[in-house]
């Protein structure tokens, strides 16, 4: 059972080529566009959750913020749907990759703030000074706000590959504890399979959270500067 502890989190391969794009591309089919004048009910859940996540989202934002209204929609469609579809059987999660998380970071986060830097200059480099500092740690204030400015995409990613890669090893262990503990104690098993299947509802719900604040945090760091 530890030899395959960490085999969900291998890239997948076909014919020695990684087929991660695809897994990657893929929940986009789960949200199809209508041609039809009348929608269906997954079209208009569809439209429903649409106008709920930018009634949550963009409302605090500016004309100059929700010009990102389909980037931010986006992302917590996309990022829900694969923390979702992960937790399937012999599935694989491209969230739990480090990786692909910082890629999906470090851009939004830079584009906030030059954003920032690009309309509202002295505003964003107030930030790295708050008022009435004594003259003797403003040095050192200059650099812990910055470290902190710079830290920013690092939580974002880390925080998101965090929650997701150990809900699914808690998964993987209580469900390999449970096989083991069906030939030795029934009673026993039959209390671990209770608590696996209720990790699994928590699971669910911890894929749709996570989602929501990694988008939230993008949608504060683009109000913050815009």
């Amino acid at each position: 059972m530890n030899e395959n502890l960490f085999a969900s989190f291998i890239t997948p391969t076909m014919m020695g080529f990684p087929i991660v794009v695809a897994i990657i591309m893929f929940p986009s089919i789960l949200f199809p566009s209508s041609k039809r004048l009348i929608n269906n009910r997954l079209h208009s859940f569809q439209h429903w959750l649409v106008k709920l996540i930018i009634k949550q989202m963009m409302l605090i934002h500016t004309p100059k913020g929700r010009t990102w209204t389909l980037m931010i929609v986006s992302l917590i469609m996309f990022i829900g749907s694969t923390n979702l579809l992960g937790l399937l059987p012999h599935t694989f999660t491209p969230t739990t990759q480090l990786s692909m998380n910082l890629s999906m970071a470090i851009p939004l986060w830079a584009g906030a703030v030059i954003t920032g830097f690009r309309h509202k200059l002295k505003s964003s480099l107030a930030h790295f000074l708050p008022q009435e500092t004594p003259i003797s740690l403003i040095p050192m204030l200059i650099i812990i706000e910055t470290i902190s400015l710079f830290i920013q995409p690092m939580a974002l990613a880390v925080r998101l590959t965090a929650n997701i890669t150990a809900g699914h090893l808690l998964m993987h262990l209580i469900g390999g504890a449970t096989l083991v503990l069906m030939n030795i104690s029934p009673p026993t098993a039959t209390i671990t399979f209770i608590i696996l299947l209720l990790l699994t509802i928590l699971e669910f719900a911890v894929a749709l959270i996570q989602a929501y604040v990694f988008t939230l945090l993008v949608s504060l760091y683009l109000h913050d500067n815009t």
